[in-house]
């Protein structure tokens, strides 16, 4: 019989509690208006007391730093509500605004770090650079108008910037990401941004590819090969399952099928699988937000009663022999991904360096600066002044100009952004208004959902036969 020491075991049982498991929250509500800090906390505590889970499910993943509907880009309330409830954070940041858009998103986020300090900074798990910005400037994703994207380039500079951004802070030792469907990843042209990152986060969705034999009996193995195939260009890095799920409603969508019965299937065969192993995993998805188009559901819960019983058993008591059997097979990923417990504990918590960020596509960051965001009461133009922090390694800095442009304030990766949903929306200081579609890798807005196309694997975003780049919300001007 094998023999454990006590120090051992401890550290295999601080290694199993460090995963991350949880869901994906949007910035909107399903009627469109901006999720508040009571709308957070509520979803942020039913998601701890789901029945069946044992709490495990304490972990938020966001998609943008600010706060949708605001005009001087406010940190997002779930930051708030994820202090005031204990909960874990894989924060995201908008990497299909533009330049000026990820300007507004590093200042958001340095923001919260000024505001909230150690109660933030020591429950985030990690950082999202984008969501699914690749695979929407993929040929299929242009193909499908899924909305706008960014390039490989791109979103290895806006690590970068990031980078700069945390160094030498609270969160410097938090681990910097990106998000996309496995073809995303496993396109070689994209190389460079596996190279940036300190982990991959993978979005699939066996339901959405309808271009394979894709009906429920196949749901496993397909969610499976795609995290084999990540993993399989990762050089070693961690994979985190950034997003996956089974819709409760919907139509067809090749030989899928939503309902109950099927998602339950899904659930013991795949998150079940997952949870057995030491697998980050987010979810999706607790609650529907706005970005789920209005014909499919991927909720676990009644919107009218989050407390209540979920939709299907989530306790995995019934799951598959095979699968629990299988789970021993899925590689483990967290040797390669550092704790964010231990680095966030361990981390600096001196005054951030400064930071210059230039409005310029080039633009080069020296460390962290103070960030001040006003806005003028006549115009949905922001202005933003850079001020030194006191004490700072680096007092160098630029300003932007006041121009107009637009950032997430929701994620455009989630199923809703597609088939039929509305055009995305401009907030501005005083209203919500359709946008028009743009063109352009840095359009400041996605185009409007279309109801054709063909329909492959694309990631959750831009599923059903494509649809707008859902949830950007107000920077300047924003999208969604």
């Amino acid at each position: 019989m094998m023999r454990y020491s006590a120090s051992a075991l401890l550290a295999l049982a601080a290694s199993v509690a460090a995963q991350s498991r949880g869901f994906n929250y949007g910035a909107l509500d399903l009627d469109g208006s901006p999720r508040t800090l009571q709308d957070f906390t509520d979803q942020f505590n039913a998601a701890k007391a789901l029945p069946g889970t044992n709490g495990q499910f304490t972990s938020a993943r966001l998609f943008t730093m600010i706060q949708a509907g605001s005009s001087n880009n406010q940190v997002i309330a779930a930051i708030q509500a994820a202090i005031d409830t204990d909960t874990s954070l894989l924060l995201g940041l908008w990497g299909s605004g533009g330049q000026e858009g990820f300007n507004a998103e590093l200042g958001a986020l340095r923001s919260a770090i000024e505001q909230y300090g150690d109660a933030f900074t020591s429950r985030v798990v990690g950082i999202s650079v984008g969501s699914e910005d690749l695979y929407r400037e993929s040929p299929t994703g242009i193909l499908n108008e899924s909305g706008v994207g960014a390039g490989p380039q791109t979103i290895v500079s806006y690590i970068d910037q990031l980078r700069e951004l945390i160094a030498g802070g609270p969160l410097a030792n938090a681990p910097v990401g990106h998000v996309d469907t496995w073809p995303a990843w496993t396109n070689g042209s994209n190389s460079a941004v596996i190279e940036a990152v300190d982990w991959l986060g993978v979005d699939a969705y066996p339901y959405f590819e309808n271009t394979v034999a894709n009906g429920i009996e196949n749901g496993e193995s397909l969610f499976f090969e795609a995290l084999d195939k990540t993993r399989g260009v990762a050089n070693g890095k961690s994979v985190w399952v950034t997003e996956t799920g089974w819709p409760v409603e919907g139509p067809a969508s090749g030989a899928a099928q939503a309902g109950t019965d099927n998602a339950q299937t899904y659930w013991n065969n795949v998150a079940c699988r997952l949870l057995d192993t030491d697998t980050n995993l987010w979810w999706f998805t607790l609650d529907d937000d706005q970005a789920t188009s209005d014909d499919v559901s991927f909720s676990l819960v009644n919107p009218s009663d989050l407390t209540g019983q979920p939709l299907y058993d989530l306790s995995c008591s019934n799951a598959s022999s095979s699968s629990s059997s299988a789970s021993s097979s899925v590689p483990s990923t967290s040797s390669s991904a550092p704790s964010m417990t231990s680095s966030v504990e361990s981390a600096s918590v001196d005054p951030l360096p400064s930071m210059s960020v230039s409005s310029e596509p080039s633009a080069s960051v020296d460390p962290l600066p103070s960030m001040s965001i006003s806005s003028e009461p006549s115009s949905s133009s922001v202005m933003v002044s850079v001020d030194p922090i006191p004490g700072s390694v680096s007092s160098t800095l630029s300003s932007f100009e006041t121009v107009p442009v637009t950032t997430a304030a929701d994620a455009g990766s989630r199923p809703s952004d597609v088939a039929g949903g509305e055009g995305p929306a401009v907030v501005t200081s005083t209203s919500v208004v359709a946008a028009p579609a743009p063109t352009g890798e840095d359009s400041s807005a996605a185009p409007a959902a279309q109801t054709t196309g063909p329909q492959t694997y694309e990631g959750a975003a831009t599923r059903v036969a494509g649809g707008a780049a859902a949830g950007l919300a107000a920077v300047f001007a924003l999208f969604l």
